[in-house]
């Protein structure tokens, strides 16, 4: 899950980025590092390659491209993003992912946030209270089960900004909240990152062939992330347009049919 806070400095040397994480993302450059093995066993190309790992250091190549957010996104750069994501997803092996820990902020730690969140919001206007009310109340009355639960491995975070388009393919970077997931859940998170929309609405969730309890999992999870969103943007950044936070209330009523 986004948190939109500074998580790690970047270096580079020549064709090699070094990458040195904070002290209050615990196990981050272990995710980080564990997932740019794995690729490069299982996917070589779609990811960087690892280099070498220290404590809280992960040295790994460079790759070129331009970051999908910010770009005006085309059909062919859409294509490419979900494919190169049904790569990421389908690359380790069954047997090695049951191994593989869960990955940060999944569903029942998002929940947990969403929930205590609800219960810190003061009054702000008459829109925004409602879309707090109606998300709790949503979430209080959800019992998702194990129906559409299809095992992937999951990236951890549906930002534009990290998916590089290099004229041809998408190629995917920064894994710090990388691991086991399910599927529904990580093409919700993608299709709720405000990156999405901000610039300019990209839907994306429709490409992927998911079956019908999937396509159930994965609408129930976008009001997830839909209030996850809602808290995050509940204040201002200057790197969003203004009215961000207005449209984000707005979206996140309509996704919950309120």
């Amino acid at each position: 899950m986004a948190d939109l806070q500074h998580t790690h400095e970047l270096a580079f040397d020549g064709d090699v980025v070094i990458k040195r994480y904070v002290d209050t993302k615990p196990g981050a450059a272990e995710r980080e590092w564990r997932a740019l093995r794995l690729l490069a066993e299982h996917a070589p190309g779609l990811a960087p390659e690892p280099i070498a790992f220290e404590a809280g250091v992960v040295s790994m190549t460079r790759i070129d491209g331009v970051p999908l957010r910010g770009l005006f996104a085309r059909d062919v750069h859409v294509a490419a993003l979900v494919a190169a994501l049904a790569e990421l997803h389908s690359a380790v092996p069954h047997p090695v992912l049951g191994s593989i820990p869960v990955r940060p902020w999944q569903r029942e730690a998002v929940c947990d946030w969403i929930r205590l969140r609800c219960a810190a919001w003061q009054p702000r206007d008459p829109l925004s209270d409602r879309a707090v009310k109606e998300g709790l109340r949503w979430l209080e009355s959800w019992t998702p089960g194990e129906a559409g639960v299809t095992p992937v491995f999951g990236a951890g975070d549906g930002n534009l900004a990290n998916f590089l388009w290099d004229g041809t393919r998408v190629r995917i970077v920064d894994f710090e909240d990388s691991g086991r997931s399910d599927l529904a859940f990580e093409v919700a998170e993608l299709a709720e990152h405000v990156s999405m929309w901000v610039d300019g609405e990209v839907e994306i969730a429709h490409r992927f062939e998911l079956s019908p309890q999937e396509k159930r999992r994965m609408r129930e999870c976008r009001k997830v992330h839909a209030l996850v969103w809602l808290f995050l943007l509940s204040h201002e950044s200057p790197r969003n347009p203004p009215g961000t936070f207005r449209r984000q209330v707005e979206r996140a009523l309509a996704t919950l049919g309120a």
